[in-house]
């Protein structure tokens, strides 16, 4: 029996959140079978090409699968195709079963009256000789990197500047007429779609309301508990017309749980809504069956890429600082949160020496209000360790700036 409102305490509303992204209870094996029980959860992962530490892709499955091998996420792209690359709340890895939804992006890309939107279809109207080139070229000699296609038109301004074809490969990637078929490194070999997606790919036409219905319970799901203006940034980010009206069908159907979090005696400003799938959920964490962890996070795990959700349940103020001039960095390069446990507690600075195979861990700060005892050390230590062990470090060499409470363990 569904309850008509749930009422939620922060600390469960945290524990339901992190318990959706498996970041609690038992880790799946870590294996083909573990990496898509992960995604079908989170149901993406963000694309980032830096690899300071590792590749946020492959930092996001460690800190639920603990050590995989990442081969193993390259072999379900490129191999088995259960997966593609395309936008969801960045440019990310999806689940080709979804495609579906990413289907209508596709196929109303252009369609829209913003400015750049109306610039992009202008664009892509005066450059059709070379969108049917690039097709004609992909359809006989693909896959083929984007710097094979080259273009000489002289075009000023901003869609210009010598980068015509590649700008083109990526508007015909955001229509669905071409897509990422392999990599070479961190570079992306581009082929006809109709190439890349196996013969299972769902592929009826969806119109928006039942497109939004489909995200939004999937967005939700990831979320644990969400207002609506957080389910519309998770997932497909800002894609959800009409999305109130799709709750209140949602709820009506009883597909979704309206829900309230109350601190202290005060109501949080919702509405809030809980997916019905997620009640037995609800009620076992509130019954204490809470099985919490220690790790590390990618700065754009899924967990935490709403800063200001982050913020409202964490009380954890993080922005990354790679674009920050060195001098003015507060944290690092390329920190990763600690969670432990329903709290982020802290963050590590860290760097991957892989000539010398030594993780650097430059500085190690810990929040205010975490805990500072050697129990929490250890964890944290034990975390950093885990994170040495899958980069293939053979030592973690500790900077100055450690938290006291938390020395011993990083010794």
């Amino acid at each position: 029996m569904i309850a008509t409102e749930l009422t939620l305490t922060p600390t469960l509303a945290r524990r339901l959140a992190i318990s959706r992204q498996r970041l609690a209870g038992r880790r799946p094996p870590a294996d083909l079978d573990g990496i898509m029980n992960i995604l079908r959860d989170i149901r993406c992962l963000q694309l980032d090409p830096i690899r300071a530490v590792e590749r946020t892709q492959y930092l996001v499955l460690w800190s639920r699968l603990g050590h995989y091998n990442p081969a193993d996420l390259d072999r379900l792209l490129w191999q088995e195709r259960c997966l593609f690359e395309y936008w969801a709340h960045a440019a990310s890895i999806v689940l080709t079963e979804d495609y579906a939804l990413f289907q209508a992006q596709m196929r109303d890309w252009g369609s829209g009256n913003g400015i750049w939107v109306k610039r992009a279809r202008e664009w892509m109207a005066k450059n059709t000789a070379l969108a049917e080139y690039i097709l004609a070229e992909l359809a006989q000699r693909g896959p083929l990197p984007s710097d094979y296609f080259e273009s000489d038109s002289s075009q000023p301004g901003v869609w210009s500047s010598g980068r015509h074809a590649n700008w083109m490969v990526e508007f015909l990637w955001t229509q669905g007429r071409v897509m990422v078929a392999g990599r070479s490194g961190q570079q992306r070999l581009w082929d006809l779609a109709e190439r890349c997606l196996p013969a299972w790919t769902p592929r009826q036409e969806w119109e928006w309301p039942q497109v939004v219905y489909d995200a939004a319970q999937k967005s939700l799901r990831g979320l644990g508990v969400a207002r609506p203006n957080q389910i519309s940034r998770h997932f497909t980010r800002k894609n959800y017309p009409g999305l109130n009206g799709v709750l209140k069908r949602l709820a009506a159907d009883g597909r979704i749980v309206p829900a309230q979090i109350v601190e202290d005696g005060q109501v949080w400003p919702g509405p809030w809504y809980v997916h019905a799938d997620d009640v037995p959920l609800v009620e076992a964490l509130a019954n204490g069956d809470w099985r919490p962890r220690t790790t590390l996070l990618s700065p754009f795990d899924n967990l935490i890429c709403d800063r200001e959700r982050t913020e409202q349940f964490f009380n954890f103020f993080f922005r990354v600082e790679i674009y920050v001039p060195k001098a003015k960095r507060q944290y690092g390069y390329y920190v990763l949160p600690i969670l432990h446990g329903d709290r982020i507690i802290g963050r590590v600075d860290p760097r991957m020496d892989r000539q010398q195979k030594r993780l650097i861990v430059n500085a190690v700060y810990a929040e205010p209000a975490a805990p500072q005892t050697a129990e929490t050390g250890a964890a944290v230590a034990g975390a950093i360790a885990e994170l040495a062990t899958f980069l293939g470090a053979n030592e973690v060499v500790y900077g100055e700036t450690v938290p006291a409470g938390w020395q011993k363990a990083f010794q």
